[in-house]
């Protein structure tokens, strides 16, 4: 039964690298072999430099880093004061207020796009940073992985911080947030991979070269290849956009994989 269940492991990963292996073979390959299934070594680098000539993807990597690690941070300020309230704090409603935290993971993103492209109307903010990052400021997901965590520190450590003076924020620096790493390992890279990848929402809002995502920016100039598409272009594009993510899990993937274990994510 495990032979059987290790070989369906591995042709569903085998399954799943093939459109990946496609794409890296094809964005290497001479322009006028792009479409062929010939195996003739030829490699070449022309298709990055004519796709990173033929759009500004330098801007847009810069969108996406500010874009990404804005939220980044504001979400990891914003989860740990909520989950320390959640976990600590007793005010009136606290279990009510938590439950419709959690209530917001159920909720799919796409139902809150037309509401949240009014409320940005509102504000001007819309083709801007800022507007693209505000309905993600605040995570009910990184509340509630946090809230989880820090209920299992001892209160010992925080009366001991409280007794040498900390107050609240040098508490959460110094005793919550050292032993909640692996947590916010886990919901960092969950973070990142989710809005580096996010397309739906910045489509909508951002409209200029200014502000859009490598995710928007790769559909547009893919889109410009429609009357006689360059698959080797767009395929060396594509790998230009999730290069980096896929660094950063081979060089962190026993770290995603610990981090995942020790929070408790399954």
């Amino acid at each position: 039964m495990q032979i059987l269940l290790r070989i369906s492991i591995a042709c569903l990963g085998l399954l799943w690298g093939v459109p990946l292996v496609w794409c890296v073979w094809t964005a290497f390959k001479p322009r006028d072999m792009a479409t062929s299934y010939s195996l003739d070594v030829q490699f070449t680098f022309d298709n990055f430099v004519h796709a990173w000539s033929a759009a500004p993807f330098g801007q847009y990597y810069l969108n996406t880093l500010i874009i990404v690690f804005g939220i980044l941070v504001i979400q990891i300020f914003t989860a740990t004061i909520a989950a320390y309230a959640f976990a600590r704090m007793k005010f009136w409603g606290r279990d009510l207020l938590f439950v419709l935290v959690l209530v917001q993971l159920m909720v799919p993103a796409d139902i809150l796009i037309f509401p949240n492209y009014s409320v940005l109307r509102d504000l001007s903010l819309l083709d801007t940073k800022l507007g693209i990052m505000m309905p993600y400021l605040a995570s009910a997901f990184g509340i509630f992985l946090l809230r989880q965590t820090f209920k299992t520190i001892p209160y010992e450590l925080e009366e001991a911080a409280r007794v040498e003076g900390c107050n609240i924020f040098q508490i959460l620096w110094y005793v919550y947030m050292p032993l909640a790493k692996p947590t916010y390992i886990a919901f960092g890279l969950v973070s990142v991979s989710y809005h580096w990848n996010n397309f739906l929402w910045p489509l909508i809002v951002a409209n200029s070269e200014e502000n859009r995502p490598l995710t928007v920016g790769l559909a547009i100039f893919a889109q410009s290849y429609e009357t006689g598409a360059q698959w080797a272009e767009v395929s060396a594009a594509t790998l230009l956009v999730m290069t980096p993510l896929l660094l950063a899990f081979f060089i962190f993937q026993k770290q995603f994989i610990n981090s995942f274990i020790q929070s408790g994510i399954k």
